[in-house]
């Protein structure tokens, strides 16, 4: 073991000790402590989920990156396990940035990339990100000798040497393929591909997508490609992207391509730019394919530009619920995992309940909770759910029934720092009922509309004693209430 890797085990296991218990999530994964972003390596290995992520665990800020490491066998109850790499190597030895994860010959392999610094005849230096892998067992995971596998100048003219990371890896017949996050030499974002036999050998392909228009920020980080119900996918997170009306808000957004895709000339015809979520905190998702073929994505719950944590808090950063994808009348949808529902209890049901004015419904509250509100009829206009709530706290959730749009406020979940709070979006076209449904976890809200058709997702810092939820409406609705408790 280098010794960058052990001296961040040894601080990772005295640091987590100064966390009050109860502090953290019950079932989203946190890093033990200092600092987390980018989900990194999520995969199925020797019977388990992985998901590896982006580490400092000095600070509670980002710092030269470490790959932490989690494991979980239904991807709701989580084992924190040792950090998996350290920048300890010239190659990487300014951080060991985002990738992910395969399992070849009985070994789980991980793609990095690796930062470092190179000479210019000038004399200058020059940052470079190139493409590294480590070997490991679920644990301990030991570099390749000839690391990098993949640099800059493997790249055609016209391709960024700096900006040239985020590899996601997969495998279709014999053969290894990954897409890698660049710019152009318009400094515009693009996804380039490479292939290989055996992982260590490389070629480049092609440019598989870029930001032809412009209008899809600058460098599309975190890019991942992927089948799905006979369509073909490209996930990617574009910096610096202009909101437009409801969408694209969050400046580095997480935005996917459906597409078709010809598997022996490697072009992709991808369609228009959607967006995955239209929260406040999302970003860098990354999917991997379970063994019973769901495709499911994880994603980073937080915005760069947002800090939502208390002061005395020695930890940052949290990861979504894990989501189901399937792909139905040009939208992905994205559901919670099946296996949350092996956690519920206390079920509480109302049904036909009439809401008029402000209303707290009996056995209808928690901060740990799965809850689905069903708008079924009604004469109104404005309908909201405060959740997270009591005199002092709230997140308020409200639906202007004319407009079409809903809009989410946590100004007063306890934020004491400058940060945006409202988040307004166009919602689907509208049916016969809308369905609301919450999972609430400590510091989160995650909210799936209409079966997964659109997903909000809001971290908080509200005081755990605030759990009421209350109704209001300006006018009479009808709704249906369904509430479970999340008891691990």
């Amino acid at each position: 073991m280098k010794d960058e890797l052990k001296k961040a085990r040894e601080y990772e296991r005295e640091a987590q000790k100064r966390i009050p218990e109860g502090e953290k999530p019950l079932f989203h994964v946190t890093p033990p402590i200092g600092w987390m972003n980018d989900p990194n390596g999520f995969s199925f290995y020797q019977g388990k989920i992985h998901l590896f992520y982006q580490y400092h665990p000095y600070t509670r800020d980002w710092g030269p990156m470490h790959w932490g490491h989690s494991v979980s066998e239904d991807m709701i109850s989580w084992e924190m396990m040792p950090a998996a790499m350290a920048p300890d190597q010239e190659y990487d030895r300014m951080g060991c940035f985002s990738g992910s994860a395969i399992e070849k010959d009985g070994k789980h392999v991980l793609v990095y990339t690796g930062v470092s610094k190179q000479n210019m005849p000038d004399g200058t230096t020059e940052e470079r990100q190139n493409q590294c892998i480590a070997y490991g067992d679920g644990i301990t995971y030991n570099k390749y000798e000839h690391n990098p596998v993949i640099t800059g100048d493997m790249l055609p003219e016209g391709c960024n040497r700096i900006d040239f990371r985020d590899p996601k890896v997969w495998k279709k017949g014999d053969t290894y393929y990954l897409v890698v996050g660049n710019k152009n030499k318009d400094q515009k974002g693009q996804v380039v591909l490479f292939s290989s036999d055996d992982l260590e050998n490389w070629k480049f392909e092609t440019v598989l997508a870029e930001n032809t228009t412009g209008k899809i920020g600058t460098m599309w980080e975190c890019p991942d490609f992927f089948e799905l119900d006979d369509s073909y996918f490209l996930i990617c997170s574009p910096q610096n992207m202009k909101a437009e009306k409801y969408k694209f808000h969050n400046g580095h957004n997480s935005v996917y391509f459906s597409g078709k895709y010809n598997e022996n000339t490697h072009e992709f015809q991808k369609e228009e730019a959607k967006l995955l979520d239209y929260g406040l905190d999302f970003y860098a998702p990354q999917t991997t394919e379970l063994p019973d073929g769901r495709r499911v994505l994880i994603a980073w719950m937080k915005s760069w530009d947002a800090n939502m944590i208390p002061d005395d808090q020695i930890w940052q950063g949290m990861m979504t619920l894990p989501r189901e994808l399937r792909y139905r009348n040009g939208i992905l949808l994205q559901s919670p995992v099946a296996e949350l529902k092996n956690y519920r209890k206390n079920e509480c049901n109302i049904e036909n309940q009439k809401i008029s004015g402000r209303v707290q419904l009996e056995g209808i509250k928690g901060r740990i909770l799965d809850l689905t509100v069903e708008i079924k009829a009604g004469e109104f206009d404005c309908f909201g759910i405060e959740l997270a709530h009591n005199k002092e706290y709230t997140t308020t959730y409200t639906y202007n029934r004319k407009q079409g749009i809903m809009e989410v406020d946590r100004t007063y979940c306890g934020v004491t720092k400058d940060v945006v709070c409202q988040r307004t979006w166009k919602l689907p076209e509208e049916g016969e009922n809308l369905k609301l449904r919450f999972i609430m976890d400590r510091q989160s809200i995650e909210l799936f509309i209409n079966e997964g058709e659109q997903v909000v997702t809001t971290a908080i810092c509200t005081p755990q004693e605030a759990d009421e939820i209350e109704f209001f409406c300006d006018g009479i609705a009808t709704i249906n209430v369904e509430k479970y408790d999340i008891i691990l």
